[in-house]
């Protein structure tokens, strides 16, 4: 065939396939079935699967943050409790402005009005044993504190459980207080009413919407013998003492000549009540 022993259609072949502007080669017949005979493998048929549960994951993910950090480090529960304590304080600057607010627009809305005067008699009649006015008078002080002791300095038989303040030592000194004939109370800086609740989360003190850390002040107003003697026999308390005496809980008592306790200034709401004879 000479120097060039290439067949002539194959030189066809190739000159088009070389030519500017002509088609691209089509694929033999040979590497067409090789093509579709090719069988999957077990990973490449696992590569959609991924992709698409991926997917689903970032979805949800984006979804249930909405742009937030799900392990934020803000989301912890005494920080939670501090800053709503501090919304309060706001809150109750706020309520206390409005309120003084309403009690000089309803004054010169209606300043002669009969019935304004029967409802303001009224009001100041209950307000005292209500709160709603500063108390002054004699008063004994109980301070409640946490054992300054490290885990390894606790007492055998002891728990860190053990060594700090809860919140039924606080409640126990509280009725004993209020049973010892306490005309006014106040828990730390706040008056306490008819509807205060005493909380604990841990060694903090929830009060009315504000968080404390001990030691923890009760101040009550009456005769001090009395509310001493309250204290002395009211079980709850003897039962603190004794983890006084075993693990170093602080316990202090003082009596004042002259204590003022600020009026309550919180919101105050009353859901469940019952009516008391006068016979009991």
């Amino acid at each position: 065939m000479g120097e060039d022993e290439t067949p002539a259609d194959e030189k066809v072949i190739r000159s088009r396939e070389s030519a500017p502007g002509a088609d691209p080669p089509r694929p033999r017949a040979g590497r067409i079935r090789a093509w579709l005979t090719h069988r999957p493998t077990r990973w490449s048929a696992l590569v959609p699967v991924i992709a698409v549960g991926a997917g689903l994951l970032f979805a949800t993910s984006g979804a249930t943050a909405r742009g937030t950090d799900l392990r934020a480090e803000s989301a912890d529960l005494p920080g939670i409790i501090r800053e709503g304590t501090r919304e309060n304080e706001r809150a109750s600057k706020r309520v206390e402005g409005l309120r003084a607010d309403i009690d000089r627009l309803t004054r010169e809305a209606a300043p002669g009005s009969k019935r304004l005067r029967e409802l303001d008699k009224e009001a100041t009649a209950v307000a005292d044993d209500a709160g709603l006015t500063p108390a002054t008078g004699e008063a004994v002080t109980v301070s409640l504190d946490d054992a300054h002791l490290d885990a390894d300095q606790i007492p055998k038989g002891f728990t860190v459980n053990d060594v700090i303040v809860h919140q039924q030592d606080v409640q126990g000194v509280v009725n004993a207080l209020w049973r010892g004939g306490a005309e006014a109370m106040q828990i730390m800086d706040q008056r306490v009413i008819s509807t205060s609740a005493v909380r604990c989360v841990g060694n903090t003190l929830i009060l009315q919407g504000r968080v404390y850390s001990p030691p923890f002040t009760i101040t009550a107003i009456g005769d001090p013998d009395e509310l001493q003697e309250a204290l002395a026999r009211d079980p709850a308390v003897e039962i603190y003492r004794q983890y006084v005496d075993a693990v170093g809980l602080g316990y202090e008592v003082s009596v004042d000549e002259e204590q003022e306790l600020p009026a309550f200034s919180g919101r105050s709401r009353l859901e469940y009540a019952r009516a008391v004879s006068d016979d009991g």
